[in-house]
């Protein structure tokens, strides 16, 4: 979930006091030595790399795993642990040549049947991206540095996938240890200083003096703090205790750049509705077309826009990104603000004002005003709305879950259409946990698997307009995401990532 809830917080200490021992915006870090300091705003929820997530966790596992691949910040696949790799004719067959000069922290050598073990463990654990492997048939190695890979169907973005944590590299020695998910056992280019680390605030990373690549320890020492507000991120960063952090509310801006940090933006979410439950087993309103679409006209964009995103970013109706194959600007104005016709469609629905009751969760991720805006428009429309106070540290688990109808979320918009299909829409995608498949999806699917180029990318604009006609859900923009950094570091923001890749973090010298 490349930046699943930007303010979903875990931790319980705000750490806005602490010394960051780097260089905070002041004096300079060679290359190499010196600390990085970084916020971040969740706790590592597991080192279990069959397990682990993606988005707001990836700075922990990038810190002690390597990847089959690498990423470029602009998304452009590199050789990593696999040197080369190539295709069969019908894109169902992946060859990789691997590294033979790779050894995890525990003494045992990185090899094909290493890498085949750690992608099967992947497809068949509990990540909330393994559907990103789904059509995995099988991997063997052919030999020690020669990996093959068989797909039930083509993965257009399988690639991209082997750069993130599908392709994370665990010592097989490690699988189920009992410590798995506190104490990593990787190759790559730090370790965890479970001494120094404090779990759940405080997470600490000592270079790995063996690391194949020491041109990318950019650093001596990694510092991870965890803050569970965005005052805390405001606080640290106003001390210059921390040398980058991501902003969880864009109204700070101002405030960062006055204490002379650098604000870092792209666009890579939309926040809006989920409407899970397309099929109407918690609540059977959601599987008419007509109320899902009447949901959507209930919304002013422009004011949320405003009030809740302080104006930074774009209003929009569609979950794709514009930058992607599937991107259309005429799809962002689909729904206007248009109270008077969502009451007809759920006229015309059967329902009158009152008869609709959607439960959702309430959780600190978001601000009270945005639970109080979502009453007032759905209530405007006779839509009435019960909340459940929900933790923050369990909030991900309910959804994914099944537990509710619909939701208040933020979720990635995938660089590629076909992220999307495996992230929000495909019945086994994570982000679709009641499984509604749908018959013309899946045909899109198909043809952007399998098609040409131009096949592909006509699909892809067919997928994005089907799916917000049919209003699986109901977005109202794509917020910038806004990355902080001190005078002396320099950062590249990662396409698709709420957090900069650890390698794209330089000191200034």
């Amino acid at each position: 979930m490349a930046a699943t809830v930007a303010a979903i917080t875990v931790a319980a200490v705000a750490l806005a006091g602490c010394s960051s021992g780097g260089s905070g915006g002041s004096g300079s870090v060679k290359a190499g030595e010196g600390t990085l300091t970084i916020g971040t705003i969740v706790a590592s929820s597991t080192f279990a790399v069959d397990d682990a997530p993606w988005a707001n966790e990836s700075p922990y596992l990038q810190a002690v795993y390597d990847s089959l691949l690498h990423q470029d910040p602009d998304g452009t696949v590199k050789p990593w642990l696999a040197t080369e790799w190539s295709y069969n004719a019908d894109n169902t067959v992946l060859t990789m040549k691997l590294r033979d000069d790779v050894t995890f922290t525990d003494g045992t050598k990185f090899d094909a049947s290493v890498a085949a073990q750690n992608l099967l463990r992947f497809r068949d654990g509990a990540s909330p991206q393994k559907a990103y492997l789904a059509q995995l048939k099988d991997v063997k190695a052919v030999d020690a540095t020669t990996l093959q890979l068989t797909l039930s169907s083509p993965n257009p973005a399988l690639l991209s996938f082997l750069a993130q944590n599908p392709g994370l590299q665990e010592s097989p020695k490690h699988f189920g240890a009992a410590d798995e998910k506190t104490n990593p056992v990787g190759s790559g280019p730090y370790v965890l200083d479970k001494g120094a680390t404090v779990v759940g605030s405080k997470y600490v990373f000592a270079k790995n003096k063996d690391y194949w690549a020491p041109d990318q320890q950019h650093y001596a020492k990694l510092v991870m703090n965890v803050y569970s507000t965005p005052t805390a991120i405001l606080n640290a960063i106003k001390g210059h205790q921390i040398d980058g952090a991501p902003l969880v509310d864009n109204s700070t801006i101002k405030q960062v750049e006055s204490a002379g940090y650098k604000a870092n933006g792209q666009t890579l979410n939309f926040t809006g509705l989920l409407l899970f439950d397309r099929e109407g087993k918690l609540s059977p309103a959601l599987a008419d077309v007509r109320v899902r679409q009447a949901i959507n006209y209930a919304f002013d964009r422009d004011a949320l826009l405003k009030a809740v995103g302080h104006g930074y970013g774009e209003v929009t109706s569609s979950i794709i990104s514009p930058a992607s194959t599937g991107g259309d600007p005429s799809l962002d104005s689909y729904y206007s603000y248009d109270p008077g016709k969502a009451k007809q469609l759920l006229k015309e629905a059967g329902y009158a004002a009152g008869e609709i009751t959607l439960t959702q969760p309430q959780s600190a991720a978001f601000p009270p005003a945005v639970y109080a805006l979502v009453k007032q428009y759905l209530g405007d429309i006779g839509i009435n709305v019960k909340f459940v106070s929900v933790a923050s540290s369990s909030f991900l688990a309910d959804l994914l879950a099944a537990k509710y109808s619909s939701t208040v979320m933020q979720l990635q918009t995938t660089p590629t259409v076909w992220q999307s299909l495996a992230l929000d829409l495909l019945p086994n995608a994570g982000w679709n946990p009641f499984h509604v498949g749908d018959a013309k999806i899946a045909g899109f699917a198909k043809t952007i698997q399998s098609g040409s180029d131009a096949e592909a990318a006509a699909a892809a604009k067919e997928l994005n307009k089907y799916v917000v006609e049919q209003a699986w859900f109901a977005p109202w923009y794509r917020p910038q995401q806004t990355y902080a950094t001190a005078p002396t570091t320099t950062v590249k923001t990662q396409t698709g990532n709420a957090y900069p890749y650890l390698w794209n973090f330089v000191p200034k010298g």
